[in-house]
């Protein structure tokens, strides 16, 4: 089905030239999308840090499971995407698909199938042949073809995304500058259970294998962790962060301890662009016409702020009250009540934006429904709760549900 463009699409993306140590290559199948791409490989160097973070589905798809298989060794020579088709719940086919690809590929890098990590995306239970893939390896592992590009490799990973999804940050480490790339994938079955979608991050830093999955499990919590579009979680989500140690031509030294100082910024820039994708994903969200950031407060821990602040971000009555435009706080008050966290209703305080609305548990004594209803005509919602209970707080990130979701969802295998 022909998809409407998300209305928080960018305008502009980020310059991203060649990535050093990073090769792109592209290409399409012509299984599901007969005009467009479908097939993405980053090849790198020998030595290249890998880490990853992984679905928690208790139904993970042959993909996620081969990663989780290998990650330990902590050394990436390839990375596989194809979407359109999930190879998950496809049994030992699956299994004997992502060994085929792994091989094939190991043998055009000159590495072994377990430095070669795979994703898929699309749909769930059909068999993945392949063949397709592994035909297009000729080309794509040629040195001598032009690379793809950053943008390429975004949109060759899309299914029912309306836009790419890039991000990038420049960072010194100890007086050389590095790069970091991002770009992922995600749409609808969006639930933070790590990860929630496909996301991809590259930098040509030079930082161990433990030390790069302490800054992916660190700040994902408040990335890819703190979003939500429907509260489903996928069979497929993946994140993972290359390093390909390219920079030490340059000089840069080499990380090997995570609490090195000369790590701070380099770990502020991976946050931020980590959040940076993460809400990408979410102003996609399948429908979305509201951008919804919702803090909770004085919780007794920042665990429990999180989740009452995702009680809220789940709740259908309060995403279909933003798409109405209806400033409906006593869903908030809803969604608090039933998130299991210690509340007091006569201690809760409820701001849209910079209107309170409820405090001391009634109404507050200046509520103005014109103000309230015209702050949810924005597209771009603030909605804050304090539980006076403690010191816990969490902002997480949501987006409306609308008829666009349904629609979507109920097309996605016409």
């Amino acid at each position: 089905m022909e998809l409407k463009p998300s209305p928080f699409a960018p305008t502009d993306y980020p310059d991203m030239d060649a990535l050093d140590g990073f090769r792109l290559g592209v290409a399409g199948t012509g299984v599901k999308y007969k005009a467009r791409n479908d097939v993405l490989v980053v090849s790198m160097p020998e030595g290249a840090s890998v880490a990853g973070v992984f679905t928690k589905s208790k139904c993970p798809s042959a993909p996620v499971d081969w990663c989780k298989g290998h990650l330990a060794q902590g050394r990436a020579r390839a990375l596989i995407v194809n979407a359109s088709n999930a190879n998950a719940f496809t049994g030992a086919a699956g299994v004997q698909t992502v060994t085929t690809v792994a091989q094939a590929a190991a043998d055009k890098v000159g590495g072994k199938p377990e430095e070669v990590f795979l994703a898929s995306t699309g749909v769930i239970g059909e068999p993945l042949d392949p063949a397709p893939i592994v035909n297009c390896f000729g080309a794509l592992f040629d040195e001598g073809k032009q690379d793809a590009s950053w943008m390429d490799a975004a949109r060759t990973i899309m299914t029912t995304d309306t836009f790419p999804k890039m991000a990038t940050a420049s960072v010194d480490i100890d007086r050389v500058e590095v790069s970091i790339y991002g770009i992922a994938k995600g749409s609808g079955m969006i639930a933070p259970d790590m990860a929630t979608m496909l996301g991809f991050v590259f930098t040509d830093a030079v930082i161990a294998p433990d030390v790069l999955q302490a800054l992916l499990s660190k700040h994902v919590e408040t990335s890819f962790n703190a979003i939500t579009v429907d509260s489903d979680t996928s069979t497929s989500d993946t994140l993972m962060l290359f390093a390909s140690g390219a920079a030490a031509k340059r000089g840069c030294p080499a990380i090997e301890d995570a609490d090195d100082n000369r790590l701070v910024a380099f770990s502020a820039a991976l946050s931020a662009l980590l959040e940076d994708l993460a809400k990408m994903v979410v102003r996609d969200g399948e429908g979305a016409s509201k951008f919804l950031e919702i803090t909770v407060t004085g919780a007794q821990s920042d665990g429990a702020a999180k989740r009452v602040a995702l009680s809220i971000a789940n709740s259908p009555l309060v995403k279909t009250a933003a798409a109405g435009e209806d400033a409906n706080w006593g869903r908030v008050v809803m969604a608090v009540g039933k998130a299991g966290e210690m509340a007091d209703r006569d201690k809760l305080t409820i701001w849209f934006g910079p209107h309170r609305l409820a405090s001391n548990g009634v109404r507050d004594p200046n509520y103005s429904e014109e103000a309230a209803s015209g702050y949810m005509k924005q597209d771009e919602l603030e909605i804050r709760v304090d539980l006076d209970m403690g010191e816990g707080q969490a902002t997480v990130w949501t987006c409306d549900l609308t008829h666009g979701y349904i629609s979507i969802n109920g097309d996605y295998r016409s």
